[in-house]
């Protein structure tokens, strides 16, 4: 096996892991994580592909109920994403979100795969609302570093990126990416594996035309809050996830077909 032939990638993490933001629960979800194994898969023939990520999931459930189903495909390549749903709670223990980061790299590392994880961008310059939660990215992000170093993992930095901030690549809820910021992960996470370049590079849509008042800023921040922070606070507050009752789209190692007009999803 070269240094860039896989033959079984297993994905773990949440719902940006999932997919959300491109495409839908109707006509099917894709990702950046769908998009890396059809990358992989333009030199790897024989790759399978498995994703196991669940929208919602605190890293401290990844763990709980991801690690063993991954382990149990014996995969060679696998990408570990978990930790914003923690960074988003009233309260979080960083230590104990990267102890169960950790776990997973020191598991998956020590079968035999390569492990892929990202760090995080900065989500006070997505949600200004959110701007208390900058110095918990921050360091949360030192330690993935950390613990990555440790164990052989590859780092896809997101977070040095003032691009990845840019809105173009986020969808209208600010939390998931757009079809164009999944393709944009898949290439910075192929691009750290040192996985062949395919030659085909993201274009980003046009650039939105930026409201220019304070008080229309204001505005969009207050219809952002009520359309998609006032319900997730309900959630929270019912004890529920957006994942509740929810199973992995991809549980089974299966292969990977490339896109097409009609069938976009690997």
């Amino acid at each position: 096996m070269t240094a860039h032939a896989y033959l079984r990638y297993v994905a773990l993490g949440d719902s940006q892991t999932e997919g959300l933001g491109d495409g839908d629960d109707v006509r099917g979800l894709r990702g950046w994580a769908d998009r890396l194994a059809e990358r992989a898969a333009a030199s790897s023939p024989e790759l399978s592909y498995a994703n196991l990520a669940v929208r919602g999931r605190l890293a401290g459930a990844i763990r709980a109920e991801q690690l063993a189903p991954a382990l149990a495909l014996k995969p060679d390549l696998a990408t570990v994403c978990a930790g914003m749903n923690d960074l988003l709670r009233p309260r979080v223990d960083l230590d104990e979100v990267a102890g169960h980061l950790e776990a997973m790299f020191a598991a998956l590392t020590g079968a035999g795969a390569r492990v892929a994880t990202l760090t995080f961008p900065d989500v006070a310059r997505l949600i200004p609302m959110a701007r208390p939660l900058a110095p918990r990215a921050v360091a949360l992000n030192d330690r993935i570093r950390e613990a990555a170093a440790r164990h052989g993992v590859v780092v896809a930095e997101t977070s040095g990126y003032a691009f990845a901030t840019d809105p173009r690549l986020w969808s209208t809820d600010r939390l998931h990416a757009s079809t164009f910021g999944h393709t944009w992960i898949a290439t910075m996470v192929a691009d750290a594996l040192g996985l062949p370049d395919d030659g085909r590079r993201p274009e980003p849509p046009p650039a939105a035309v930026r409201e220019g008042s304070a008080l229309r800023s204001v505005g969009t921040e207050l219809r952002w809050a009520g359309t998609f922070l006032g319900p997730w606070l309900v959630r929270r507050v019912r004890g529920r996830s957006s994942g509740d009752g929810r199973r992995a789209k991809r549980p089974e190692l299966l292969p990977v077909r490339a896109p097409s007009a009609d069938q976009p999803r690997c």
